[in-house]
């Protein structure tokens, strides 16, 4: 199965616009592109989406593929003139804390246990089913890219690694169309929170609202930092610019950027 032949209605009702890409390299790269073309066609919300998506791109570097047909690759643009720089640490925070309570809804009351990884993971049952990427849009100050890429018709076998699930090896279907829907809104709903805030994501209420549901939080972590140096011990809380504090002893690190293993 590819794009649904009624589009996506439910997305349409919150978007200014979506995108159909039949197929692409990157939905990232395309937004990132169009957003530096044509400025004004692009507003706040304004989306990409695709079935099949050749090339995508994760944290780190690091490539992502699917089957044609098995995810739904979608990236938004969001436009945070309000946002203070130093706040824009939450952006990818604030689309994974969306896409959870998406993912949640598709579903609903199964027993399943929905979380976020820090930074921008969806873990289903501790699976990962979601990676998120936000890129800053190069001229474009006030302009960010949210690209996501949800597991959704791929098989057990087809999975890249044991640590990632899918609807389909869940035994779920999904309607991608109210995945989408409800994802856009609480990104909007979350961002416009912290914007109203002045950026302080402890006033909004977002900070608890994450950690919350952030798997990381309280868990024992082993993180590969940019350096190449590699740090271990608790993750205590998010900092008020939601970096993860790690804490081994009485020495607390505030982390920003890293790949993140929860140690059993």
């Amino acid at each position: 199965m590819t794009t649904p032949e009624s589009g996506y209605p439910r997305a349409a009702a919150i978007s200014p616009r979506v995108q159909i890409a039949e197929t692409t390299d990157s939905t990232n790269a395309d937004a990132v592109a169009a957003v530096q073309a044509e400025p004004e066609a692009w507003p706040h919300l304004a989306l990409v989406v695709t079935t099949d998506q050749r090339h995508g791109r994760g944290r780190l570097d690091r490539t992502w593929t699917a089957p044609a047909g098995t995810a739904v690759a979608v990236s938004v643009v969001v436009r945070v003139p309000e946002l203070p720089v130093a706040a824009r640490g939450w952006i990818p925070l604030i689309a994974g804390y969306a896409m959870a309570g998406a993912v949640g809804e598709q579903l609903g009351e199964g027993g399943h246990t929905v979380a976020v990884k820090w930074p921008n993971d969806v873990l289903v049952d501790g699976g990962k089913i979601c990676g998120i990427l936000a890129e800053a849009v190069p001229g474009h100050a006030d302009a960010v890219v949210i690209g996501a890429g949800v597991n959704t018709r791929m098989t057990a076998a087809d999975l890249p690694v044991p640590t990632a699930t899918s609807f389909a090896a869940l035994g779920r279907e999904v309607d991608e169309d109210r995945l989408l829907a409800d994802y856009l809104r609480v990104l909007d709903e979350q961002l416009a929170a912290l914007a109203a805030a002045g950026g302080d994501a402890e006033a909004s209420g977002l900070r608890h609202r994450i950690q919350e549901r952030c798997a990381t939080v309280g868990a024992r972590v082993m993180v590969s930092m940019p350096d190449g140096s590699v740090l271990t011990g608790r993750a205590d809380r998010l900092d008020p610019e939601g970096r993860l504090v790690v804490a081994e002893g009485a020495l607390e690190t505030a982390v920003g950027a890293g790949d993140v293993t929860h140690v059993r």
